[in-house]
Order: structure tokens, then sequence, then C-alpha cells
């Protein structure tokens, strides 16, 4: 499974700067890049499920101490993908299968709705934008890199959300896109159905009902869309595991 944590323990460190702004800068985007990284490696399901968060294997992957990890590892727990245990660490959080059914019935509502508001509002620019997202998703799933696949397919669902103009829409969005992101991502690897093929022609259709403003008929493909998912999800949830997924 691909992962953007480095092998080789080389520090991420930013470059000096000559003033406060660019020193703090500089300290955010540090901040910026552990967080993807490390983001990344728990949705990858590099630790199992329920696991403690192994902090000193990171910070010697991520070649930094245990604030800034820890600082990270608070986001990510609000983001709703880890739990801080008192006093003893973090852990990855483990959903069951009526968790799963409950998120994401309430994600495809969400995902729903925003389709037929983005119809309603969204921009040529904002069509051709999702287009190209759309292009590159193919080429990665072409490619059969589904680290790729996944950011360009979160960034699609993310701006369909924006284009819906709703600014409760879009926290209610985020708040529970964050704690399905893991479980979106290892879905792909169901084995009872192509699910990464599937999901691909569902984008297909997506795209050219977004293209027509077709409201109501996005909203309802993006509805089934998220329920293939959480069929797909469940089933790698009850699947027998042979260590952690390998990209396809």
């Amino acid at each position: 499974m691909k992962s953007t944590i480095p092998d080789n323990g080389v520090p991420i460190t930013p470059s000096a700067g000559n003033s406060d702004r660019q020193e703090n800068r500089q300290e955010a985007s540090l901040h910026g890049e552990i967080l993807l990284r490390l983001r990344d490696y728990v949705v990858e399901g590099n630790i199992p499920e329920g696991a403690r968060v192994p902090e000193r294997q990171l910070c010697e992957m991520l070649g930094i101490s245990r604030t800034p990890l820890r600082e990270a590892l608070k986001v990510l727990a609000a983001e709703g993908l880890i739990e801080l245990l008192p006093n003893r660490g973090a852990r990855v959080r483990q959903l069951s299968q009526r968790d799963l059914e409950e998120l994401f019935d309430v994600m495809a509502g969400l995902e729903s709705l925003a389709g037929r508001l983005a119809c309603e509002a969204i921009t040529d620019a904002e069509i051709t934008a999702i287009e190209q997202l759309h292009y590159e998703m193919y080429g990665h799933y072409l490619h059969r890199d589904m680290h790729g696949y996944f950011q360009a397919n979160q960034r699609i669902h993310e701006s369909i959300v924006d284009a819906a103009r709703n600014d409760t829409l879009k926290i209610a969005y985020a708040n529970f896109a964050g704690r399905i992101r893991r479980v979106r991502y290892s879905a792909n690897f169901a084995r009872k159905r192509q699910r990464w093929a599937e999901a691909m022609r569902e984008h297909e259709a997506i795209l050219d009902a977004l293209r027509r403003r077709a409201g109501s008929e996005l909203s309802d493909i993006l509805f089934q869309h998220l329920r293939n998912k959480r069929t797909a999800a469940i089933e790698h949830l009850t699947e027998p595991q042979e260590g952690a997924p390998a990209s396809p």
C-alpha cells in the first residue's frame, strides 16, 4: 500500500526565515505537511482499527518530536479518525457495522442534497475544474494508483459540496466525512465485488449529470453512490483479513 510517510526518517524541517512572519508561515506549512502525511498513513490502513498509535515509530519515520506529532493527532481526533486516550496516547477509531450503516446513510443524504443545490449554483469554471479532477482520477485508476485516485476522488466530492453554496451543509459534511474517510478508502478493496471499477462508472454518471445541471438526477446518483460504498465497506469489514490490503 502506498504511503506518503518517508521510510528513511529524513526530518521535515522548514527553511530558515528572516522574520517572524516567515517563521510563522513555515511553522504552519510544517504542521500541514505532518498532518497530511499522518492522515494518509491512518486512512490507508497502516495501523489496524482499534490499535494504539505507535508514537515513537511515527516520530522516527517523520523525523519529528512528540510535540508536533501530538498536535497533529489532536486534529485527527477532531476529524474522527482516532481517539485520544487520557494519559495513554491514541488509538485508531473502530467502527461497528451499525456505525457504518448510520454514518453512510447520513453522508448519502448530505451528498444527495449537495448535488441538488450544486446544480442550481455551480459555474462553468467549477464544472471544468471538476472535469479535470475526474480525468486525473481516471488516470490514477488506469495506473492502479489507489492513493492518487482517492485524493482526486475526495476533492471531487468536496468540490460538489462547495458548489452547493451552503455553509451549514459544508460544516456538517466535513464533520461526517472525517469519520468515514478511512472506511471509504478501504471499501475499494472489497473482494466480493469490483468496487473500484464500479465506483469509476458511477463517477462517469455523476459528471454527466453535473454537466447537464440535472439536480434531481445527480441527487439520486450520489445517494446510490454512497449506498453502494456502504455495502462495499460492510463487506470489507466482515471479510477475513489477511493483513493490510495491498493496492490493486
